[in-house]
C-alpha cells in the first residue's frame, strides 16, 4: 500500500516505513478499510521544541510518528520534569482515545519534539466517521485490543508467576530451616505441615496458583518429595530475593 505521508518526507532524517494502516491496532484490514485509513489521516509537520500535545490537553488524537523523535515528559506535583521516553519512527501515541467510556480523555504527560517531526494520525471524531463508513473498522479494532490485552494479562500473569514461586521457595525453606532437619549437601527435610490453601493464605495467591507453583518447583529440582516429606534444596537460595 503506498504512503500518503511519503510526499512529507524530511530529506535524510530517519523514516519510519510503517504506514498507520498498519499498526496493530488495524492488524487483519481488507484494503479497501486500509486505503481508507490511510486516504482519511491527517498528516502534519512540527519543529524543533514544538509540542504535538500537552499534559492536561482534552485528549482527541491518535498519531503514528514516521519521522523524528518526541519526548514525553510528565510535570509531577513538586514541579519537577520526569522524563518518561523517548518515542522513535513508528512509534504509536494516544490509541487510549478510542475507548468509548463515554468519558473526556486528558493527557497524561506532554509531547516535545526533539527533531523535525512529521506524524500521521486521525482525531476521534474522524476516526468515528470512519467507522461509521466502514464498520470492518470498528469490528477489527475491538477484536484487536481484546487480543491486545489478553496479550498484557498473559505477560503480567508470567511475571508475578515468577514471583510468586521464588516467594513461595522462600517460604518453604524458611519454614525448613526453622522446623526441619538439615540433611547432606544443604538439604533439609521437611515433613509437611501446611496445606496448599494455607500456603496461599501466606503469599497471597490462590490454591490453585500453588498447586501450579509447587509442581513447577519439583520439575527444576527446586524442591522434592519423599512420602510425607518435602526436600528443599538450599543451594537455590536466592540471597537477592526479597519476600
Amino acid at each position: 500500500m503506498d504512503c500518503p505521508c511519503e510526499k512529507n518526507k524530511i530529506p535524510g532524517a530517519p523514516w519510519s516505513s510503517t504506514c498507520i494502516g498498519e499498526l496493530w491496532l488495524f492488524e487483519g484490514l481488507g484494503l479497501d478499510e486500509l486505503g481508507a485509513l490511510a486516504s482519511k489521516a491527517v498528516r502534519a509537520r512540527y519543529s524543533p521544541g514544538q509540542t504535538v500535545f500537552l499534559q492536561g490537553e482534552r485528549a482527541r488524537s491518535i498519531f503514528l510518528l514516521k519521522s523524528g523523535r518526541i519526548r514525553l515528559s510528565r510535570i509531577m506535583q513538586n514541579g519537577a520534569e520526569v522524563i518518561l521516553d523517548i518515542c522513535k519512527p513508528g512509534g504509536c501515541l494516544g490509541e487510549y482515545i478510542l475507548n468509548d467510556l463515554g468519558e473526556e480523555y486528558y493527557y497524561p504527560f506532554s509531547a516535545w519534539c526533539m527533531d523535525d517531526v512529521v506524524v500521521c494520525g486521525f482525531t476521534r471524531t474522524a476516526f468515528e466517521e470512519l467507522v461509521l463508513d466502514y464498520p470492518a473498522i470498528g469490528l477489527k479494532v475491538i477484536r484487536n485490543m481484546a487480543g491486545r490485552i489478553a496479550h498484557l494479562t498473559e505477560r503480567l500473569d508470567a511475571m508475578s508467576q515468577t514471583h510468586l514461586e521464588e516467594k513461595l521457595f522462600r517460604v518453604l525453606l524458611n519454614v525448613a530451616r526453622e522446623h526441619g532437619f538439615a540433611e547432606d549437601e544443604g538439604l533439609y527435610r521437611l515433613e509437611m505441615p501446611l496445606t496448599h490453601e494455607d500456603i496461599g493464605f501466606l503469599i497471597g495467591a490462590h490454591r490453585v496458583s500453588v498447586t501450579r507453583i509447587m509442581k513447577r518447583l519439583k520439575e527444576t529440582g527446586r524442591i522434592s518429595q519423599s512420602g510425607r516429606f518435602l526436600i528443599i534444596n538450599s543451594a537455590d537460595d536466592l540471597s537477592t530475593f526479597t519476600a
